[in-house]
């Protein structure tokens, strides 16, 4: 289903026709999928139309200033050093074509003379990023556009139990006690891999673990056809995985139009990337934005998860969560999952856009699809908390990670760990904190057993373990 046809694409004819068979706003990195909130009645179509309706009047407003700039140009701005020898009448531009050209015209002066301009093309930044043999953007985005979906999931969030004393009446001013049911309607993105409805997207739009409201696994998920119809379907929830932020879906569909997968390994800082997807909702569906890979391998923590993503300066917004990453060939390379938001602390950004690379997605995918969770990752069963060396001091005990919870029937109940144990060594290697707990436990599988070392009541013991496998909780 990943098959790379990179290599087969450069070595074809060029010219030829192929057959191609958030909830969150938080500092920092943060998912962009598009939710609404519980606390307002929310109408897709109304919302979309105002929002329309104020893009027409920023649409009107730049048109006056480039009509400004324009007359400006014509009748004072003609010595400006900042006037682009682009805009003289009678030079027109091949714009989807991504390799130099010589451009001729001829214009019709008010005497009736004829003159012809010859202007050689420099190299403008998408002749510099595509890859070697790439297609245009319009023909990538023809190509991938029908591989491209929306994915709709409705999620029940039970506000907690108010009682107001002091503050009203009886019956007023509060929910008399009782829990009340809401639902919040989430969008994002998705990609068809197969012609018959599996469906690839993130982890986040089906499943809320990170936002305030903690929704857990949608109560419903829809998936929206970019035709113009916008057909819909009942999807099924294959599988998820919270770690590597990734989903599939099914839909009980035929005859789709799967996306062609390339490699992301195989991808260059600097390279051109484009992505598609549906910001802010369905009312801009099939939005496409394109830029450059800003960074490969880009270590990223995101809702303390640490994560190992492509990063880009293509736009990327909430609802684009699932999306696609494209290469110049029209291959998805990677899945659109988050961006640095606005405001990082004191700093203004913009064009920090991450997406999970497709080559470490493919086996995720591969086991949710099979198994509905990702197979052989260890877990040892514990909640702790990192004891610091101030803690230490204070509270007469070792550095290491404190025990203050345990699964019944976990690795580590069965070997014996209790809440209140302090975990201070793995295999020998001293532990000083979470990460390093994690990083150990990661070197292992499901299955292996290890010595773990405790310390409790003043001793150090050591106690056998056998490791886990994470299966993913509803």
């Amino acid at each position: 289903m990943f098959d790379n046809k990179r290599d087969s694409y450069e070595d074809m004819n060029h010219g030829q026709e192929q057959d191609y068979n958030n909830f969150y706003d938080i500092p920092g990195s943060n998912y962009v999928n598009f939710s609404s909130d519980p606390n307002q009645n929310v109408s897709k179509n109304n919302g979309g139309k105002k929002f329309m309706k104020v893009l027409a009047a920023v649409a009107a407003l730049a048109i006056v200033s480039v009509s400004s700039i324009e007359m400006y140009k014509l009748f004072g701005g003609g010595n400006s050093a900042w006037t682009s020898s682009e805009s003289d009448a009678g030079i027109t531009r091949e714009a989807s074509s991504l390799t130099d050209s010589t451009v001729s015209s001829s214009s019709t002066s008010s005497n009736g003379t004829s003159a012809n301009a010859s202007v050689n093309s420099t190299a403008n930044w998408i002749n510099m990023c595509a890859p070697e043999n790439a297609m245009s953007i319009p023909d990538i985005v023809e190509k991938a556009v029908p591989s491209v979906v929306g994915i709709s999931a409705t999620f029940e969030y039970t506000a907690p139990a108010q009682s107001y004393w002091g503050f009203g009446f009886y019956n007023y001013g509060g929910n008399n006690g009782s829990s009340q049911t809401q639902q919040i309607t989430g969008t994002g993105t998705g990609i068809v891999m197969t012609e018959d409805g599996y469906i690839i997207t993130n982890a986040h739009c089906v499943y809320d673990n990170e936002s305030d409201y903690k929704c857990g696994k949608a109560t419903s998920v829809s998936v929206v056809m970019g035709d113009e119809a916008e057909t819909e379907y009942e999807a099924e929830i294959v599988g998820y995985d919270l770690e590597t932020d990734l989903a599939v879906l099914k839909i009980d569909a035929a005859g789709l139009t799967p996306a062609e997968f390339g490699n992301s390994d195989d991808l260059r800082v600097g390279e051109l990337v484009i992505a598609i997807g549906n910001p802010l909702g369905f009312e801009l569906q099939n939005t496409v934005t394109c830029g450059i890979v800003s960074a490969l391998n880009r270590e990223v923590t995101i809702n303390e998860k640490d994560m190992t993503l492509i990063q880009t300066d293509a736009a990327i917004n909430s609802g684009n969560s699932g999306g696609p990453l494209l290469n110049g060939y029209g291959q998805v390379v990677g899945i659109n999952s988050a961006k640095m938001s606005s405001t990082y602390g004191s700093a203004s950004v913009e064009g920090l856009g991450f997406a999970i690379p497709i080559s470490d997605a493919k086996e995720i995918i591969e086991d949710l699809i099979n198994n509905g969770y990702v197979t052989g990752r260890p877990q040892f069963g514990i909640t702790g908390v990192t004891v610091t060396e101030s803690d230490a001091s204070h509270y007469n005990m070792p550095q290491g990670v404190y025990v203050y919870g345990v699964t019944e029937g976990s690795a580590a109940y069965n070997a014996g760990i209790r809440q209140g144990d302090v975990i201070t060594a793995v295999e020998g290697t001293e532990i000083k904190d979470m990460d390093s707990l994690n990083e150990i436990k990661n070197q292992y599988n499901a299955g292996d057993t290890i010595t773990i070392t405790i310390f409790r009541a003043g001793e150090s013991t050591d106690v056998s373990l056998t490791l886990q496998e994470v299966r993913q909780e509803d």
